[in-house]
């Protein structure tokens, strides 16, 4: 069914993409706390444009890890094959941690029983140390997850990957998503945009539905590894301008959403972990708990994630774990039941998302279309009918694919986002910020009250904004970006304060021009813009004010008889000009008169001298701003971050010679067993190699095979390549016979055959094209009865050789003379037929002008031709 599910919606996104030329593709990441998912949106021909990148297990999702083990990096699938050993070295749940506090993420780990050396850093953040003196932040674990994602999807998709979309959680606040964002830069990705999951989750919704016929509200329920949300998406229709033709065109708006970040799949696996461990002490006795050993608990868990999912299509399912402790084995059996006991709590919890957005919302269970069901845990049966009760159904919806609905919905809007990729099938997106901001003002002559507190955006705002405060302020400030609301933070922050700023320039601003005649209060004007990833920031800080003063302009007298008009144009640049002020602050002073007035009246002027006029001038003066945000929302330095990313480019460095190495010494080893098959099994090895030639080659197989499982185990990849070359300037001359034992007869067979064909073709020529040169036919001829000859020499002098020695001719020396003697005919066959000859017609006009007796009128008629056949081809040339 999930397979079923999965082709049908590639088949949509096939309609509903519209190919353009390009040489780069675009992906998504779906980043989750134990997986990713990564979908590549490709237009190379003849592939599928949106598909799922495959890992090198051939599988659609890989463990999101990183390890260290002797110096060695791994990621995803090779971090994952270790976790039972070292769970020490193996770091996971690293979207979890990002932009989060250290006591936060160490809470966190212990939980978790992640048996990670986390420390703390300047910034207040968490840090993971992999050996006595290196230690990498979040950003730089989670950056290296980012990496090997965009690396899977160039690799899947064989071209560039320009541009790519990442899915966050909705409860990610500022510091998670600028954490995410330092952590894509480390690895090289350009994030054209974040998205919400539940936004690229309602975009593989609606793309291919039409909403002409009547909206609907859509519950988006997603119960991950690590928390819970839901998302109301009103899905509706509207009319649009197409080519000068009315259409319907789909759209979307997220209503609102609702979490809870501590309720996942993984707190129902941490109760089976709990259950299983009292069992496994209780078996054991002697006061032993078997939590306080990482390697038993990394045993356990990974079993512990088998049983559930068994648990979720049997009423019952075993567990067994060999040698979990001190060499003794564990197994055991679990209800279904049992397990719907333990995680007793979690399924009122699980509820608590779905019971929030409809409270807010105002709608009832009935007024919702369809529950559609995303994320892994959601299969658990319990969890299905607890949403079924809750809405009153007989059956949920689940015409998305749970696992990969969010990553090609991401694609879409990856693709809708790209340059070079253009959405066919229209469906537009209105996302909101899960959170409300208020910006809050402190310095000199400022108090703690109402008035310091600005709005900035209002829950559920759209995404991307723009917003700008103005107030009356002459000093110095400093600026706080806060939560507005305390209840509603993200997961593990206890202060509201996210971002601060100091804005100075505005009390020098103010002391320089407070001497002048100020027609109003000095004022301080911040933009901000609220960006497509949900990222709040201060863009410019301004301060403006208008000078009012008296100016010498030129005095000028207008004649009497353009005194009327004059005066009328007076009046009407007054108040054009007033107005222009008013509205966009122009520097024109008061009473100017047009440049195009003083045009048409400078013959009638007379310069009589001066007179003062009022002016305006506005003054929009740039404010420097340094931000002072402390904790671990500070953004890294451009130090640290050509730190961190020196550090990446090492480790990537490492690894590809790491991989070079590996993948040497593969070949190494397959070349010394395939060859010594060869050499002692195959008859036809016999006929082109004498006993003492190969034993030879035996011998030298045998020396590197020794060398490579003892001195060679710790080789570089140089060393294996040189062993692989001495090897083969050994064995080479054998196989070199080997394949000319079979390539060399062939050759000629299809030269003699070739050979044949062509002789016809030129007894042909005769008859279908007699204009060929016989010159260059009897060349050709020449040609091919010398190359008939060398064969019949070379055969007769193979056939007379040993097997043992080098041969007199090749296979590559026989295909080298037909494309000679091809290349030849070929020259010859292009010649084309020469064209006809044809006599010039006699000129009617001629013959006249010679058998007229009168000379001179003949001239004018033939003037007079002459001219009209000039005049003519004019005619047609302007035509």
């Amino acid at each position: 069914m999930r397979n079923m599910l999965f082709r049908f919606g590639v088949s949509l996104s096939l309609l509903s993409l519209l190919l353009f030329k390009s040489e780069s593709a675009v992906s998504s990441i779906d980043l989750g706390s134990e997986w990713l998912k990564v979908a590549v949106v490709n237009l190379k021909p003849g592939q599928i444009p949106i598909t799922i990148a495959i890992n090198e297990m051939s599988k659609r999702k890989s463990p999101a890890l990183v390890a260290f083990l002797s110096e060695t990096r791994l990621l995803a699938e090779e971090a994952a094959g270790i976790v039972a050993r070292y769970p020490d070295k193996v770091f996971s749940n690293l979207r979890d941690m990002v932009g989060k506090p250290y006591r936060d993420v160490k809470r966190f780990a212990d939980a978790m029983y992640l048996p990670f050396d986390v420390v703390e850093d300047f910034r207040g953040a968490a840090m993971i140390r992999v050996s006595d003196d290196v230690s990498y932040s979040v950003e730089e674990l989670l950056g290296m997850i980012l990496k090997y994602a965009a690396n899977l999807a160039e690799f899947h998709s064989k071209t560039m990957v320009k541009d790519m979309v990442i899915s966050v959680p909705p409860y990610f606040g500022q510091a998670e998503r600028k954490g995410l964002m330092t952590a894509a830069e480390l690895a090289g990705i350009n994030v054209i945009s974040l998205i919400n999951e539940h936004s690229g989750a309602a975009l593989q919704y609606g793309i291919d539905k039409d909403f002409s016929n009547g909206s609907r509200h859509v519950i988006f329920y997603d119960m991950g590894s690590s928390s819970t949300y839901a998302a109301l998406v009103y899905f509706s229709a509207y009319n649009a301008k197409e080519f000068g033709k009315t259409v319907s065109a789909n759209q979307f708006q997220v209503k609102d959403v609702r979490w809870d970040s501590g309720v996942g799949g993984q707190n129902m696996e941490l109760r089976l972990v709990e259950y299983f461990a009292d069992e496994f002490n209780k078996q054991v006795g002697n006061g032993v708990d078997v939590r306080k050993y990482p390697k038993a608990m990394a045993k356990l868990k990974k079993q512990v994630k088998r049983t559930k999912e068994i648990l979720s299509a049997n009423t019952a399912a075993p567990i067994s774990v060999e040698s979990l402790h001190d060499d003794r084995d564990f197994r055991s059996t679990i209800t279904r039941e049992k397990f719907e006991e333990l995680c007793g709590d979690l399924w009122d919890k699980s509820l608590m998302p779905v019971k929030e957005v409809l409270k807010h919302s105002g709608l009832q269970a009935d007024d919702i279309y369809a529950v559609e069901l995303i994320g892994g845990a959601t299969r658990v049966p319990k969890l299905q009918v607890k949403l079924l009760e809750y809405f009153g159904r007989k059956d949920l919806d689940k015409h998305l694919d749970a696992d990969e609905a969010t990553v090609l919905g991401a694609a879409l809007h990856a693709a809708n986002l790209s340059d070079g990729i253009k959405l066919n099938r229209k469906l537009g997106m209105v996302d909101g910020s899960s959170y409300s901001f208020f910006m809050e003002l402190d310095g000199p002559e400022l108090s703690k009250d109402g008035d310091t507190r600005l709005l900035l955006v209002p829950r559920m705002k759209k995404l991307p904004s723009k917003i700008f405060k103005s107030f009356n302020r002459s000093k110095d400030f400093e600026l706080l970006l806060a939560y507005d609301n305390e209840g509603l933070l993200p997961p593990g922050l206890s202060s509201p304060v996210f971002a601060q700023f100091a804005v100075s320039g505005l009390t020098d601003a103010a002391n320089k021009y407070s001497s002048r005649n100020l027609s109003s209060p000095i004022k301080a004007n911040l933009h901000f813009s609220l960006t497509r990833s949900g990222i709040l920031s201060l863009d410019l800080a301004e301060a403006a004010f208008q000078v009012t003063e008296w100016i010498e302009v030129p005095k000028r007298n207008l004649t009497v008889e353009n005194s009327t008009i004059a005066s009328s144009n007076v009046s009407v640049d007054l108040d054009a000009e007033n107005t222009s002020e008013q509205n966009s602050n122009s520097l024109e002073s008061d009473g100017g008169i047009s440049n195009a007035s003083n045009s048409t009246t400078e013959p009638n002027t007379v310069d009589l001298g001066t007179e003062k006029k009022l002016k305006k001038m506005t003054f929009r003066i740039p404010l420097k701003i340094v931000e002072k945000t402390m904790g671990p929302g500070i953004p890294l330095s451009k130090e640290s971050l050509l730190n961190a990313k020196s550090k990446l480019e090492a480790l990537d460095k490492k690894d590809a010679e790491r991989r070079r190495t590996a993948e040497l010494k593969n070949n190494l080893e397959e070349y010394i067993y395939a060859t010594k098959e060869k050499f002692e099994t195959s008859e036809d090895f016999e006929r082109i190699s004498s006993n003492d030639e190969r034993q030879s080659g035996i011998k030298k197989l045998d020396e590197v095979q020794e060398w490579l499982y003892t001195d060679g185990e710790d080789a570089t990849a140089t060393e294996f390549q040189e062993r692989l070359n001495l090897l083969k300037a050994a064995t080479d001359p054998i196989f070199f016979r080997f394949k000319e034992l079979t390539a060399r007869p062939e050759a000629v067979k299809f030269a003699r055959r070739y050979l044949t064909e062509l002789q016809q073709t030129i007894r042909g020529w005769e008859k279908d094209k007699p204009w060929l040169p016989k010159v260059k036919v009897e060349e050709l001829s020449i040609n091919m009865d010398k190359f008939k000859t060398w064969l019949d020499e070379k055969e007769a002098e193979q056939q007379k050789m040993s097997g043992f020695s080098m041969p007199v001719f090749t296979s590559k020396e026989v295909y080298e003379k037909v494309t000679g003697v091809q290349n030849k005919a070929d020259s010859i066959k292009k010649i084309p037929k020469p064209k006809p000859k044809t006599e010039k017609p006699i000129n009617n006009a001629e013959t006249e002008k010679d058998t007229s007796g009168d000379e001179k009128p003949a001239e004018e008629s033939d003037s007079s031709k002459n001219e009209e056949d000039k005049v003519e081809p004019e005619m047609h040339e302007e035509l």
